[in-house]
């Protein structure tokens, strides 16, 4: 985990340099969509047991966990560029496990090591723009970058309908995404951050400030990668065409496009917390006809992310600016440590009880938030309207790196929720 310095905010890059990065992460977006459909849906094509697809997503959670870990070592190594290049190489080399041939162990290893190198990506990319936007237009840039990468997942999603899946056509366009992702990184003028210091985890101290963020995204955490990762699962144990995976999965980004805008307008004219607890109400819900899971799925996913964003910005809110560092990088911790956890509990349950199971758990860990979000609007007063920050969407499928979200002229916030 990482943090930098500032830029001068009365500085800023051009704007076609900000924008290499953002492409580089649109074009990873697509080739990172199609792997993780084309996946399970190979694997119940050749008769595999759904357990495999489950244990590949929490190989998956366990190398991002790792990435979380050690890409602020890897940057203060060899800077923001080359760790980008280096992880997406790391990408690439996956997607030529997968293309080996449906081998589970070797799946396992691959895609654990893609864990690692897109959570590092997106902590580099993240900060890399972090340093470089001033103030003034940092939230709508970061806006653009989470949007620009959900957009390609769903393209990439949309893409498994057009492929042969017995043949090495999924792992050959994620590996040519991902290269073609290097070049406008490599070729950008983006200053390069100072080199970022250790960011300590203080989860007690995170506690104190804001029970519900951190509860929060130990929720999302586990919300965000059951939903992703088991989803196309349940679907291909359920009989589901490639194409009707496909279609599936394109409506989950839109859900997360559509929900989080109106949902983070409210959430800045009243408590955040009514709106957390609203939001959880969405998932609770599975559906038999296609077009049935399609719209119960889009709505999932959109209520998970937007409960990623309200809870750090509820967190924000609630922070002092000397407490920022620590707090966020709590949070990511947290979220981190539960995306990992919770699909190896969904994975051993699902061997006993069925490919559905992730549905079951997702309520469960839903309702419990909502009981505790709902327990903390009554025990604690709200935040002043006015102390609030402004709302800003952001994706679970995208790691919040340190002081992302975090303005330095703010003024201290003392209030807890």
């Amino acid at each position: 985990m990482l943090t930098q310095t500032q830029t001068d905010p009365g500085q800023s890059a051009p704007l076609i340099a900000i924008a290499s990065v953002i492409v580089s992460m649109a074009l990873i977006a697509i080739g990172n969509g199609l792997m993780f459909a084309f996946i399970p849906v190979r694997l119940g094509a050749d008769g595999f047991d759904p357990t495999w697809a489950g244990l590949i997503v929490t190989g998956l959670s366990a190398g991002g966990l790792a990435g979380c870990i050690l890409t602020g070592p890897l940057v203060r190594r060899v800077g923001h560029a080359r760790a980008f290049m280096v992880l997406s190489a790391l990408i690439a080399l996956s997607n030529v496990a997968i293309g080996a041939g449906p081998m589970p162990l070797l799946w396992i290893a691959a895609r654990a090591l893609y864990g690692f190198a897109i959570c590092g990506l997106f902590i580099v990319a993240q900060s890399w723009l972090n340093d470089a936007l001033p103030n003034a237009i940092r939230g709508r840039v970061m806006a653009v970058f989470y949007v620009a990468y959900i957009a390609g997942l769903g393209v990439g999603y949309a893409t498994l309908a057009a492929i042969d899946i017995q043949t090495a056509a999924a792992p050959l366009i994620g590996i040519a995404f991902t290269e073609l992702s290097i070049l406008p990184v490599g070729m950008t003028r983006l200053a390069q951050p100072p080199a970022p210091q250790a960011a300590s985890v203080a989860l007690g101290q995170a506690w104190r400030i804001s029970p519900v963020g951190v509860v929060g995204m130990l929720a999302v955490g586990g919300l965000s990668m059951i939903i992703s990762g088991f989803a196309p699962i349940h679907a291909t144990a359920k009989g589901y065409s490639q194409a009707e995976v496909a279609l599936l999965l394109s409506a989950m980004p839109v859900g997360t496009l559509i929900l989080q805008i109106p949902l983070g307008w409210l959430s800045d004219r009243t408590d955040r917390r009514y709106v957390v607890a609203a939001s959880l109400l969405a998932i609770a819900f599975d559906g038999g006809a296609l077009m049935a899971l399609v719209a119960i799925y889009l709505i999932w996913d959109g209520a998970s992310e937007s409960i990623y964003s309200l809870s750090s910005a509820h967190a924000a809110d609630r922070a002092r600016k000397e407490e920022l560092l620590a707090l966020s990088s709590s949070l990511l911790f947290a979220w981190s440590l539960s995306g990992f956890i919770v699909p190896g509990i969904v994975t051993a349950l699902s061997a006993v009880f069925g490919t559905g199971t992730f549905i079951y758990v997702g309520i469960a860990i839903a309702s419990a938030f909502c009981l505790f979000v709902l327990w903390r609007v009554f025990a604690a007063r709200p935040m002043p309207a006015a102390a609030t920050g402004s709302f800003a969407p952001m994706s679970a499928q995208t790691p919040l790196p340190v002081e992302l979200a975090f303005a330095p002229e703010e003024p201290a916030k003392p209030a807890k929720d």
